[in-house]
């Protein structure tokens, strides 16, 4: 992996020699989530994707986004290269109070051991966090949104995430064991081709920063934080430009018959969802 590249499309290449720590870990952390968005877009594209994470941080250096296995896993590459020691966990992100609490690896965490601790990372979470937290119970103010973290009751010596009450997930929880890269490749293929999986239903991307989320789910555009904003796009031109201005995505990969046929699929959505024939569902969250 080209770590220089990943470092300066994060917009820190200053860190590339940066010993580890806290600070620079949380530093890492920031960047990354606030450049690099959560994106299922390339299930919409017919673009098949696989967990492997130097493809994932490949396809992060050339522009895109991703989501939990993607963004967790390129990140896990590039935070090792810079020597830092860090762990992947099985998990599963609880989408509303009838699923449960679950470890059904439909989540992919990472935690992060330096002198001073353990830290939980996760740039794969959405709408959640913005910076790294200490693996200590507690609660946790990041900008206008509340976090907590506590002992796992599924998990015998792992963790829970509690969810802001405004965010789009419950809450998570996590194991303490190690897990590998292929331990997710089944439900990553479920995730990405299953007509009942939330992220074939509904095109999601969003982007945390220190203000807030913003979220465009379909052709839905929201902002939860310092404002509230609920929009509908209604362009082909609309749409990118959002994609562009909001999310940090050009879609320079994307040619003009790739776009177009994008954006019919999403307008046919929206046009079912507007008849009472679908539904906007949220996406189960990998």
């Amino acid at each position: 992996m080209n770590v220089a590249a990943y470092l300066s499309r994060i917009g820190r290449p200053d860190l590339l020699n940066a010993p580890p720590s806290a600070d620079n870990l949380r530093e890492l952390h920031i960047a990354h989530i606030e450049r690099v968005s959560y994106e299922a877009l390339q299930i919409w594209l017919g673009r098949p994707t696989t967990v492997d994470p130097l493809e994932s941080a490949n396809r992060i250096i050339g522009g895109r986004g991703g989501y939990c296995y993607h963004l967790n896993g390129a990140f896990s590459l590039l935070v090792t290269a810079l020597g830092y020691e860090v762990t992947k966990h099985f998990a599963g992100a609880q989408q509303d109070a009838a699923t449960g609490p679950h470890l059904a690896g439909n989540h992919l965490v990472l935690t992060v051991r330096l002198p001073d601790g353990e830290w939980l990372v996760d740039l794969g979470l959405g709408d959640a966090i913005r910076e790294p937290l200490p693996l200590v119970a507690g609660t946790y103010r990041q900008g206008p949104f509340e976090y907590g973290l506590r002992p796992s009751e599924i998990a015998p010596g792992g963790w829970r995430f509690d969810h802001d009450p405004r965010g789009s997930f419950i809450g998570m929880d996590f194991g303490p064991a190690p897990a590998q890269m292929s331990d997710f490749a089944d439900k990553h293929r479920e995730l990405t081709t299953s007509p009942e999986s939330g992220f074939v239903r509904i095109a999601v991307v969003q982007r945390r920063d220190a203000g807030g989320v913003d979220t465009m789910r379909g052709l839905v555009l929201t902002r939860i934080g310092d404002r509230s904003l609920r929009t509908t796009i209604t362009t082909q031109a609309d749409y990118f430009a959002a994609l562009a201005d909001v999310f940090g995505l050009p879609m320079a990969d994307v040619s003009a018959r790739e776009r177009e046929k994008l954006w019919r699929r999403l307008h046919e959505a929206q046009e079912r969802w507007l008849s009472g024939s679908g539904s906007p569902a949220r996406e189960e969250r990998p």
